[in-house]
């Protein structure tokens, strides 16, 4: 038994001797909330010493302190085999990116008997609330974030997970369970292992670019960030040390394989982009991965086994069906300062060769001073009402296909001309609309189930009109922001932060976060003013 696990073995059986001599945990008859206040001597002196310690609980868990406790008939919770589960509970928090001891001060509760059982609760709904639905209100992090978010009844699950003596499994039960989740979380423990074992991996210095075949000082560096992650197997290692400070073919193709799974361009030159990837520290991932992993923890956890996943950091899209994935698309997202929002809204149908409404903001500042030549060049007119409308057509900005989504703020996916966008690393470049590569193959896999609704589709736009097609059923779009996942191989992968949500999500929680700056790999097109 280690040190922290013989402190919290005396906390809790101090805490334990506090509370032992007095009345179990109970309800009244059949589960039954026991009048206010309590008839019962011990239950009466319970009940006045609890609404006296309620003003110093959040106040945000005080009306669930309150319930737990009325369920609970006003008797103490906390027995010695409650406490040690507490204590498991609290050693598993690494897990979600949490530490045990920002939640549970063992030795504190210990230390003040009187107390001890109602700190106790609070420290136990605080760190259930923060497994349910996240630490931080996502509306305080992000300018616009309408998602579903999960809810729990906290103090019935408390006091149901205590009399059914199920309290780690509830304690398990609340954060996400879904693959991505714990896929993402056994990634987080890998990197704090790494950096407990070895302290992470040596600082890689910036500095000229590293061409195929050159020698550079920074390769022994360079090696051992490689193997730490996964990227260059230790065994390829040995034979590759074999050739000194040699940027050699073995070490470019781990480095590509690094460029991939950092979302990089993929030419195995060690530039600015990928060097800027590189000076990350272990300590700082491990922490862009518990950021992730709070914000998995706001979301609902049933979803909709048909949906479209967006994940706008990474510029990607995958279409699942039966809950399971079944096929992915780039996407070219908004820029920094168009940034696409996080939403969740369905969809029920597709517009075939749709005209493009020009949002105002974008009429008044990148098309109207243009003048009419520049309108007409781009198939525009100005409408009765004064709004600038593009036809329909090969060129126009939103292509041969609109996925329209249920009052998103004007936000939708949709197909686009300017296709060499989609071979970029760098695909933050629209006014905050998604396009997605390939839509119209995308449109017709969505409406392949209902044969007459994919021709009425096709015939539509053979014959290039303007044409609404229901697809039959409604489907999720959820855009979501992850900057730290797990790839197809198992491994973390990274994304920029280019809506500086990484940073607000961190000053929030009170994370110092040292992450590399954004590099675009190239200017967004100043004659693309689509959405």
């Amino acid at each position: 038994m280690n040190r922290r696990q013989l402190t919290l073995a005396a906390a809790a059986s101090a805490l334990a001797s506090a509370v032992q001599a007095q009345t179990p945990y109970g309800t009244g008859p059949g589960g039954a909330v026991q009048p206010q206040p309590p008839q019962d001597p011990d239950a009466r002196a319970f009940y006045d010493s609890f609404n006296v310690q309620l003003t110093r609980a959040p106040a945000a868990l005080q009306p669930e302190l309150r319930r737990l406790y009325e369920m609970a008939g006003w008797r103490p919770i906390w027995t010695a085999p409650r406490m040690r589960t507490l204590g498991q509970v609290a050693e598993r928090s690494e897990r979600h990116g949490l530490s045990g001891a920002d939640h549970f001060d063992f030795a504190g509760l210990a230390a003040d008997p009187a107390s001890a059982d109602i700190r106790t609760s609070i420290a136990a709904l605080g760190y259930a609330r923060v497994l349910a639905e996240g630490a931080v209100r996502p509306e305080t992090v992000e300018n616009l974030w309408e998602m579903q978010k999960n809810r729990v009844d906290l103090a019935g699950g408390l006091h149901d997970a205590v009399a059914r003596d199920r309290l780690l499994d509830w304690f398990e039960g609340l954060a996400p369970t879904d693959i991505g989740y714990t896929n993402l979380s056994a990634g987080y423990v890998r990197y704090r292992r790494l950096i407990r074992e070895t302290g992470g991996w040596p600082a890689f210095t910036q500095g000229g670019t590293i061409e195929p075949g050159a020698a550079d000082r920074r390769i022994a560096a360079l090696r051992a960030r490689l193997v730490a992650e996964g990227d260059l197997d230790a065994r390829a290692d040995r034979a590759v040390a074999l050739n000194g400070d040699v940027y050699g073919p073995e070490l470019v193709e781990a480095v590509r394989g690094f460029q991939l799974r950092h979302g990089l361009g993929v030419d195995g030159r060690i530039g600015p982009a990928t060097q800027r990837s590189l000076s990350a520290s272990a300590e700082d991932r491990a922490r862009q991965i518990a950021l992730n992993l709070e914000r998995r923890r706001w979301l609902k956890r049933e979803l909709s086994p048909e949906r479209i996943e967006v994940n706008t950091a990474a510029a990607i899209m995958v279409y699942w069906k039966d809950d399971r994935p079944v096929h992915s698309n780039r996407v070219v997202v908004g820029t920094a300062n168009n940034q696409t929002p996080s939403l969740e809204k369905p969809f029920a149908s597709v517009v075939a060769n749709p005209p493009w409404y020009v949002p105002a903001s974008i009429a008044r500042n990148e098309i109207l001073p243009r003048g009419p030549a520049y309108l007409a060049s781009q198939n525009m007119y100005i409408a009765p009402a004064g709004n600038v409308v593009q036809r329909a057509g090969p060129n126009a900005a939103l292509g041969f296909v609109k996925f329209e989504l249920r009052d998103s703020h004007a936000i939708f996916l949709h197909d686009t001309p300017s296709k060499a966008a989609f071979n970029s690393a760098f695909r933050h470049r629209s006014h905050g609309c998604v396009r997605v590569q390939n839509a119209v193959d995308f449109a017709r896999l969505l409406l392949s189930p209902d044969p007459s609704r994919l021709n009425q589709f096709d015939t539509a736009l053979d014959s290039r009109r303007t044409q609404r097609v229901e697809t039959g059923r409604e489907i999720s779009v959820r855009l979501l922001y992850w900057t730290a996942f797990v790839d197809g191989q198992g491994r973390v992968a990274f994304r920029e932060d280019v809506y500086n949500r990484d940073a607000r999500l961190a000053e929030a929680l009170g994370i110092h976060l040292s992450l590399p700056q954004p590099v675009a790999a190239a200017r967004p097109d100043e004659e693309d003013v689509g959405p």
